[in-house]
């Protein structure tokens, strides 16, 4: 049915439980799990003058989201390590996150994505949007969707 799941997490406590759930989830199919997080790029400098100290301020920022994506994927391989799933950790850098999980699903040739939805309600998704309703209009894979 189903043999390789992609579980997007972002080291929430929401993620955690996608975590779980994409192992257990796995474990009972016998499928494999591809944990992956997108983080952002370091935002654009606010004046011209930002130029010369851009490029120290978007290396701390890359080595701050390597470290925080190396520790969330680091949790999740133990996680899987202990469930006894195979396993694979991958981390990029994007604008557009649900590009992104569409895009690495495809590379790592998953068959279903497992997420969590932070649920912020009518008014959330007018302000901010939502993530996993984007997600779900620009990908043909079944998305299992956790709250």
């Amino acid at each position: 049915m189903f043999d390789h799941l992609l579980v997007p997490v972002d080291g929430s406590d929401l993620s955690n439980k996608a975590m779980h759930a994409g192992l257990a989830l796995a474990r009972r199919l016998g499928a494999r799990v591809t944990g992956f997080i997108v983080e952002p790029f370091a935002p654009p400098p606010a004046s011209i003058g930002e130029g010369y100290a851009y490029g120290r301020i978007t290396k701390t920022h890359d080595e701050a989201v390597r470290a925080h994506a190396d520790e969330v994927l680091g949790r999740f391989e133990r996680l899987a390590a202990q469930a006894q799933v195979p396993f694979q950790r991958v981390s990029v850098q994007a604008n557009n996150i649900e590009d992104a999980i569409v895009d690495a699903a495809a590379r790592h040739q998953c068959d279903l994505i497992v997420m969590v939805t932070h649920g912020r309600g009518v008014f959330g998704e007018l302000m901010w949007g939502s993530h996993t309703k984007n997600l779900m209009s620009r990908t043909k894979l079944p998305v299992l969707v956790l709250h």
